[in-house]
């Protein structure tokens, strides 16, 4: 119980059902009597994400400031992170393929499940100035010429804000992913389709991205006005 209380509650939520499920599963087997997590309460997982993203302009910054780096994996790394919205070690993984016409990336995401991400012909580019002339391996390197990492990621994020001039505290580059999502959404993708592009199981996930930063940009009051303002 101490491990768990240092936790987030959403992330000690998350835990205890796993270890709820391997107790569940032994009890229907016959291994236990009864499930010893059955009648634990979890603690309540806040509706709205805590980690917030960049905004449109924020985002503009961070490309523009990474399409200019001397460093190619820097353009590639935003991209992939904030263009595809993969998470950082599905983007230090990815590997370069092609499937009916499309160039893919080929992802191993969260259970070992892969999927084929299609590639949009800038991040294609972003990513093939990354490669370079190399034809497997990772596309992501650090400095010493080995598979970055997330720390690394970390890193370069934070240099990229700092050179665009964005005021944020702490980037990391889970904060693109929640970029991935809200934009998305502000760009008018319905909801189901951004569900399923970020790889949500539940569209309770994708909403509390969107929630989190109390965007008021497509509240239904601006729709009511323009619909009563046209009969009029």
């Amino acid at each position: 119980m101490h491990k768990i209380r240092r936790f987030k509650p959403s992330t000690a939520s998350r835990r205890f059902s796993v270890t709820a499920g391997f107790y569940r599963t032994c009890a229907h087997d016959g291994m236990l009597p009864h499930s010893p997590a059955e009648h634990v309460r979890r603690p309540s997982a806040p509706a709205e994400s805590p980690t917030l993203g960049f905004t449109h302009l924020q985002f503009e910054a961070l490309l523009t400031a990474a399409r200019e780096s001397a460093n190619p994996y820097d353009f590639a790394l935003v991209a992939m992170l904030g263009l595809l919205g993969l998470r950082i070690f599905e983007a230090t993984s990815a590997d370069l393929g092609e499937e009916h016409g499309h160039r893919i990336l080929r992802v191993c995401g969260k259970g070992t499940k892969v999927v084929l991400v299609p590639l949009p012909p800038a991040v294609g580019r972003a990513i093939d100035r990354a490669a370079a002339s190399r034809v497997r391996g990772p596309i992501l390197l650090n400095t010493r010429g080995a598979r970055m990492d997330r720390h690394a990621a970390t890193r370069r994020l934070r240099h990229l804000a700092e050179t665009a001039g964005i005021q944020i505290a702490r980037a990391h580059p889970h904060m693109l992913r929640h970029t991935y999502v809200t934009t998305m959404l502000d760009a008018g993708a319905d909801l189901r389709d951004v569900q399923i592009a970020a790889r949500h199981a539940d569209p309770r996930t994708t909403m509390r991205y969107d929630r989190a930063r109390q965007n008021l940009d497509r509240h239904p009051n601006y729709i009511l006005a323009a619909y009563i303002a046209s009969g009029t």
